[in-house]
């Protein structure tokens, strides 16, 4: 028996990178997954891959009522949500040169408005059974503005503020809520960005991490260590003094 055997598990964004890893890495311990996503292929080609109770929904996360609709459809099937993985998130360059809003509006409705809809489909019958977890995939860059990444960090921000929230409120009555802070994971999302990324893991050893964190009941959970120091300390700094060091510091990755 481990920590997720005999729950069910719901992942967002589980077709591919990340939320793929954490689905198949939750079906190997035991628990009952359920896959969220807008890729119905994605999703076909992932039940071939799952030996464990498998249900799987198409859904754009910012679709409040496709979400709802969903969620109530793979808790027919499994039964009630255990766990809540909010994974499903875009990243796209917001350059101060090239700026758009629509990008911008684009990245917080997926990555903080799509996360509010799916704890919204899942919250209620938390609290009411007293029971259950959300998680949360944020970002270290939710530790202060990036260059040419401005959305992305905005959104993650605004996600972290939210989850500090729940997690007050939702404690006295069961309901655990951890923050997950990665730093650069490979995935087709990563892929396509050109702005440096160091200490890049693997999407299987970040999500073992994850997971060991979410049984432990880490409230908030940064990795790696490398990353995880040098913007703490960007977002402790002056904003002058801040700036510079993170000026030179893209400098050298280059």
């Amino acid at each position: 028996m481990t920590y997720f055997s005999d729950h069910v598990a719901l992942i967002t964004g589980a077709a591919s990178g990340l939320g793929r890893a954490l689905l198949l890495a939750l079906a190997d311990e035991g628990a009952s997954v359920a896959a969220l996503d807008q890729d119905a292929f994605g999703l076909e080609k992932l039940a071939r891959e799952v030996p464990a109770r498998f249900a799987s929904a198409v859904a754009d996360v910012t679709d409040r009522q496709a979400v709802g609709q969903a969620v109530a459809e793979l808790q027919s099937r499994l039964g009630p949500i255990d766990f809540l993985f909010a994974n499903a998130g875009i990243g796209v360059e917001t350059s101060a040169y090239h700026f758009r809003a629509d990008d911008f509006a684009r990245i917080a409705e997926v990555n903080l408005i799509g996360s509010a809809n799916c704890v919204e489909a899942v919250l209620p019958g938390m609290i009411k059974r007293r029971r259950g977890h959300i998680i949360a995939i944020s970002s270290l860059a939710s530790y202060r503005g990036l260059p040419r990444m401005a959305g992305y960090c905005a959104s993650k921000s605004g996600l972290n503020a939210f989850m500090d929230a729940l997690r007050v409120e939702l404690a006295p009555v069961g309901v655990h809520v951890s923050t997950i802070c990665p730093g650069w994971i490979r995935t087709p999302l990563t892929e396509s960005l050109t702005v440096p990324q160091p200490h890049r893991l693997e999407a299987d050893e970040a999500a073992r991490r994850i997971l060991h964190a979410v049984r432990r009941r880490k409230r908030l959970y940064a990795f790696p260590w490398q990353s995880v120091w040098r913007l703490r300390l960007l977002s402790w700094l002056p904003p002058g003094l801040s700036d510079r060091l993170l000026y030179y510091l893209l400098q050298s990755l280059k």
